[in-house]
């Protein structure tokens, strides 16, 4: 069933993405994989192309597209690997910051850049000791001359190894009560004095995506990079996070998709005791039941994005998607690459890789545990 939100020109961007995606990723994503990182040629590709940000006003290089192009976006780099997740995370995720509570002077400066390719962006929250609890990260910011001096370390930070800007969560005040209120988002420029690159991190899977941890020692931050007002940073983190974490969903359940796609056409070659493994009924039943949940999936996940769209408050059904798509990527991938038998296990084949990818989404952008207690919140049971 196609989306209500999807148009024509929507369909249009589908095609020129997937004949660009056809020429400039699938030939060489195997590569990326091994080599453990996206090119940043590839980058000023999409740039070029117009698939960075397509959303930013027009004097910033967009042309102010609705969400829906986002979503196709998103979709077919997720077709490609999951490993392309950072691209989706600098398009809808940390752009948005810088746009929504940036300067006049931020935004001229940085964001034009980011429709580009010149620069890439991170989000810097996860700390070696705080994860989705925000409020205990230990990361900080003293006001002196002039300049903010941030200490403190963050890990996990996709797009860390590449990133040129980054939108460092950190404390302006440690000792506000609700600590909460004292939370604040600095923008860290790559050259930065006192800031420096940790380790990249070997993860079991995207490979392709870089992830590191940051390091920051006595960094001299301009005060002009304060984003927003210092002690809103909480609230700007949970306004933006309906977003992030619908991304997240939209994701996962395109890699349900690709991965249902890449089985049905494999058992429909694949012989076993004289016939194909399609004609027999365990397969069939396992096929037509992931089917169905994907397609029950996808369903809840359009209406939740129209709903977005109309800027309506989505935060309860938004973290139902989340938590339900990426436990059922995991339970998709699982299936599938047992249907591939032995061969699933093998690299050679996209499903082992599809396999390793599955599980960290139901980690990344708040632990499907937190979903549902948020959940729980909105239904006034805490």
């Amino acid at each position: 069933m196609k989306a209500p939100y999807i148009k024509e020109e929507h369909e249009i961007l589908r095609r020129s993405l997937r004949k660009f995606l056809d020429k400039e990723a699938y030939p060489y994503f195997d590569e990326w994989e091994k080599q453990g990182g996206i090119p940043r040629t590839f980058w000023q590709k999409l740039g070029k192309n117009g698939y960075l940000c397509p959303w930013l006003d027009e004097e910033y290089g967009g042309f102010e597209a609705d969400f829906g192009y986002s979503v196709v976006i998103n979709e077919e780099l997720e077709k490609v690997g999951t490993g392309l997740i950072g691209i989706g995370l600098h398009n809808d995720i940390v752009v948005p910051y810088l746009h929504a509570y940036g300067t006049k002077d931020q935004k001229k400066k940085w964001l034009p850049k980011c429709t580009t390719g010149e620069l890439i962006t991170a989000i810097a929250m996860t700390e070696p000791g705080a994860g989705s609890d925000l409020a205990s990260i230990r990361t900080t910011a003293v006001n002196s001359d002039g300049h903010y001096i941030l200490n403190g370390e963050k890990t996990f930070i996709t797009n860390g190894v590449h990133a040129d800007l980054i939108v460092v969560v950190c404390k302006t005040d440690p000792k506000a009560s609700p600590v909460h209120k004292g939370i604040s988002l600095m923008i860290v420029e790559k050259d930065t004095p006192g800031f420096k690159r940790g380790k990249k991190l070997d993860k079991i899977g995207l490979h392709s995506q870089d992830t590191s941890e940051l390091i920051f020692e006595d960094a001299k931050v301009p005060v002009e990079n304060l984003l927003g007002q210092e002690g809103q940073g909480f609230y700007y983190l949970m306004n933006q996070l309906q977003q992030e974490r619908l991304i997240v969903g939209i994701g996962a359940i395109a890699a349900c998709e690709r991965m249902l796609d890449l089985t049905v056409e494999y058992v429909k070659e694949r012989q076993a005791f004289g016939k194909t493994i399609a004609s027999f009924q365990n397969t069939q039943f396992t096929l037509a039941e992931l089917q169905t949940e994907v397609e029950i999936g996808r369903t809840f996940l359009d209406r939740t994005i129209e709903a977005h769209m109309n800027g309506e408050d989505v935060v309860k059904e938004v973290s139902m998607a989340k938590w339900w798509t990426t436990d059922l990527v995991k339970k998709v991938a699982m299936s599938c690459m047992h249907l591939h038998g032995g061969y699933g296990y093998m690299e050679e084949y996209e499903i082992a890789r599809r396999f390793r990818d599955a599980p960290v989404t139901a980690i990344y952008a708040g632990s499907n545990e937190i979903m549902k207690s948020i959940i729980a919140k909105k239904m006034g049971l805490l």
